[in-house]
């Protein structure tokens, strides 16, 4: 493992950012999809049901799969890394907008209450109140989201999409455990790092949290 990191460098650095922005891009996008979907869902909650279960199927759909059909749908080349992107940001969707549905549920009726009294509505009470009281829950799904795409960019490597997952391939291609090693360490130092920086984002967004735990 340390061999092959020494002596390919390059390759792995490449590959690593690689699968960095794979995964994160396909989570940004899709938050600021599923925020004004899961908006629906929770104000109008006739339909939270309908919504949340189709997102709920779109996830159910196979990666390998929807990675192969990207391209006729898109009309791109097969290696191309927008069909991964797409692809991710879909499942990102899919497990983003019950979560911004269920946080700003989250929200007491008093609070909305009182910040309509205060002369917030619509566009604004949405960006000053409703989100951030729901930062908690929506970091929580960010988190989940985030370590999924990690995951599941590596599956791109048998659609020859250059990242991580190349090392697990190439690994088994020349039937070299360490090399496959080296992609799961990586992809684990990858994901405990993207879930920290959440976490850290999280804590800024809401510095009253910690106000209150103080006390």
């Amino acid at each position: 493992m340390i061999n092959y990191l020494k002596n390919n460098p390059d390759n792995v650095s490449e590959w690593f950012f690689a699968h960095v922005w794979l995964s994160v891009v396909p989570v940004v996008l899709g938050l600021i999809i599923a925020l004004p979907i899961g908006w629906v869902a929770s104000h109008y909650r006739w339909t939270y049901p309908p919504i949340t279960n189709l997102a709920g199927l779109l996830y159910t759909v196979p990666s390998l799969a929807l990675f192969i059909i990207m391209p006729s749908i898109l009309g791109t080349k097969i290696l191309s890394p927008i069909n991964m992107v797409v692809a991710l940001t879909v499942y990102s969707v899919a497990l983003l907008v019950r979560v911004v549905a269920d946080g700003l549920n989250s929200v007491a009726p008093d609070v909305r209450a009182a910040a309509t009294a205060m002369g917030f509505t619509g566009l604004g009470r949405f960006l000053k109140v409703d989100l951030p009281i729901a930062v908690p829950v929506i970091t929580a799904g960010l988190r989940v989201a985030t370590v999924s795409n990690v995951s599941l960019v590596s599956i791109g490597a048998l659609i020859g999409v250059p990242q991580l997952g190349s090392l697990f391939t190439t690994g088994f291609s020349r039937y070299i455990p360490g090399i496959v090693l080296l992609g799961i360490v990586l992809c684990l130092v990858l994901a405990l790092v993207l879930d920290g920086l959440i976490i850290l984002g999280g804590r800024l967004l809401t510095p009253w949290q910690r106000a209150v735990a103080k006390r």
